[in-house]
C-alpha cells in the first residue's frame, strides 16, 4: 500500500514533512501522485493548442493469430488453414473467419491493416515495440502511447489522462510503461473485474471504516501542522509548491467525477449485455466511460493469446467471442455517442502466428506478419490494407511496420511527428521515427 502523502522526512529543498494520510492504496501509480500532478502541471499548458482526439488502445497480449481471425486462407492447405472456414463480410470480396461474426457484420466500420510485419517474435520486446513504436533499446526505455500523450498533453479533468484497464501486459523491457519520460507519466493502472459483482476501485476508494469525511477531517488537521511548520521554516515558496500539488492529488480522489466514471453499473443493462457479460466487454464499456469523463488515452489489456496448444479450441471458446461482442459494440457505441469522431480506437497484438500449425494444433510466434486494426479519427471504416502471401507467412503488398503505426496514431492524436523527449541524462530522444500510414490519414 502506498501511502498518499509519501513517508518523506526531508526532500532534495530540505523541507520536513510529516508523514500523514493514507487514503487506499496508489501503488498502481508506482510514484508519489503529488509529484504526478506537478508534472503534469508543466505539460498541461501545451494541451490547449493541440488537437482533442482520444484514444482507446485494445491490446490483446500473447500474439493473436491473423490466419484465424482477420486474414484467413480458404484456398490453403488444412495444415495452413487451420480448423475454421471463411464467411463474407459487410465489404464486398472480403472474408473474415467464421468465429467472428460480429467483426465480419461491423467490418465497414473499421480498417484493418493485413500488410503488418512485426519484425518481432519475442514476447516483450513486443510489448515494448509495438507500443511505442520504437525498436527496444537496452540502454533506455521508449514510452508508450498513453504516456506521451500525457507527457505532452497532460490532465483535462480530475481523472488521470492515461489509465491502463486490466495488467497483461510484459514488463519484462518497459512495455506499456512511460520509459524515459518518468514514473509520472505510468498509467493508472486498475485491476479490478468491472464484470465482478461488487466491482469497486481500490485506488479511488478508501480503505474499509476511512469515509471521505473522516479523509477531510484529515486534511484539515494536516493543513494546521503544516501552517505551525511553515512559521518556524524559511522555505515558504517550497511548501507553497507541495502543498499546491497535495491538494491536487486530493482532489482527484475526492471528485464526483472520478467515482462516477467508475460507477459501470450505472450503465442501462441492455447497453451492458450488448458490450458482453465478460471482462473484455465491460473494460471495452468502462473505456467508453472514462474518455466521456475526460480521460485522454485508456489501453483495455486481455491476456491468453500465445496459443502454442489447442489454438483453435482456445479461441473458439474463450478468447476470440469477448473480442467479437465487445469491440464491434465499443465502435458502436461510440458513434452513437457522437464519440467516434473524436476518439481513435486501436487494436494491437504481440505478433502474428505461425502458418503451419503445429503438432499441437497450435500456432507459434511468428515475426513477419500480423494484422492491425483501427476505427474512427477520421479513418476510414471498411479499408482493407495490404496483403499477405499464398501462406500468410509474408506480406505481399503495403508493408507497414510498427513504428509506422506509432507516427499515425500519434498524428491522428494531433502530436507533432517529431517529438523529442528528453532522457534522464539529459539527451534528446526522438519518440516518432516512422511514416503515417497514407491510406488511413
Amino acid at each position: 500500500m502506498l501511502n498518499l502523502f509519501s513517508k518523506i522526512d526531508r526532500n532534495c529543498e530540505g523541507v520536513s514533512r510529516r508523514s500523514f494520510l493514507e487514503v487506499g492504496s496508489l501503488g498502481a501509480l508506482g510514484l508519489s501522485l503529488p509529484g504526478f500532478l506537478a508534472a503534469q502541471k508543466a505539460s498541461a499548458s501545451e494541451s490547449k493548442s493541440a488537437k482533442e482526439t482520444n484514444c482507446i488502445l485494445i491490446w490483446t497480449h500473447g500474439g493473436t493469430s491473423h490466419h484465424d481471425t482477420l486474414d484467413p486462407k480458404p484456398d490453403a492447405p488444412a495444415s495452413v488453414r487451420g480448423e475454421f472456414s471463411a464467411i463474407d463480410t459487410a465489404i464486398p470480396g472480403v472474408q473474415f473467419t467464421e468465429i467472428v461474426p460480429n467483426m465480419a457484420k461491423a467490418a465497414d466500420k473499421f480498417a484493418v491493416l493485413r500488410g503488418w510485419n512485426p519484425q518481432n517474435g519475442s514476447h516483450g520486446n513486443a510489448d515494448q515495440w509495438v507500443m511505442s513504436g520504437r525498436r527496444p533499446n537496452p540502454a533506455l526505455t521508449y514510452p508508450t502511447y498513453g504516456s506521451v500523450v500525457s507527457y505532452v498533453k497532460g490532465f483535462r479533468s480530475a481523472l488521470p489522462p492515461f489509465i491502463q484497464l486490466g495488467s497483461s501486459i510484459d514488463r519484462r523491457r518497459g512495455g506499456g510503461t512511460a520509459g524515459i519520460l518518468g514514473l509520472e507519466h505510468n498509467p493508472f493502472e486498475m485491476v479490478a473485474d468491472p464484470n465482478a459483482e461488487k466491482f469497486t476501485v481500490r485506488d479511488i476508494t478508501p480503505p474499509s471504516g476511512i469515509s471521505m469525511s473522516r479523509v477531510e477531517r484529515r486534511r484539515r488537521m494536516l493543513s494546521k501542522i503544516d501552517d505551525l511548520q511553515k512559521k518556524a521554516d524559511v522555505q515558504q515558496k517550497a511548501f507553497n509548491a507541495l502543498d499546491e500539488h497535495y491538494e491536487a492529488a486530493l482532489n482527484m480522489i475526492t471528485a464526483p467525477e472520478t467515482k462516477r466514471a467508475f460507477q459501470i453499473d450505472a450503465e442501462d443493462p441492455k447497453l451492458r449485455d450488448r458490450y458482453g457479460r465478460t471482462g473484455f466487454g465491460q473494460r471495452c464499456l468502462l473505456a467508453r466511460r472514462l474518455i466521456e469523463s475526460g480521460v485522454r488515452f485508456v489501453t483495455v489489456t486481455d491476456g491468453g493469446w500465445d496459443t502454442h496448444q489447442n489454438n483453435f479450441k482456445s479461441l473458439k471458446s474463450s478468447r476470440i467471442p469477448p473480442v467479437d461482442q465487445g469491440l464491434p459494440q465499443l465502435i458502436a457505441d461510440l458513434e452513437e455517442r457522437g464519440l467516434l469522431d473524436s476518439t481513435l480506437v486501436v487494436w494491437l497484438t504481440d505478433f502474428g502466428r505461425t502458418p503451419k500449425v503445429n503438432s499441437a494444433s497450435g500456432r507459434d510466434h511468428w515475426s513477419s506478419s500480423g494484422f492491425a486494426v483501427m476505427a474512427g479519427a477520421g479513418v476510414p471504416g471498411g479499408y482493407i490494407l495490404g496483403s499477405t502471401t499464398e501462406d500468410g507467412g509474408k506480406v505481399a503488398r503495403n508493408e507497414y511496420l510498427s513504428a509506422d503505426i506509432a507516427t499515425t496514431v500519434y498524428m491522428k492524436l494531433g502530436l507533432p511527428h517529431d517529438l523529442i523527449a528528453t532522457s534522464p541524462d539529459g539527451r534528446p530522444v526522438r519518440l516518432i521515427e516512422g511514416k503515417a500510414i497514407k491510406e488511413w490519414m
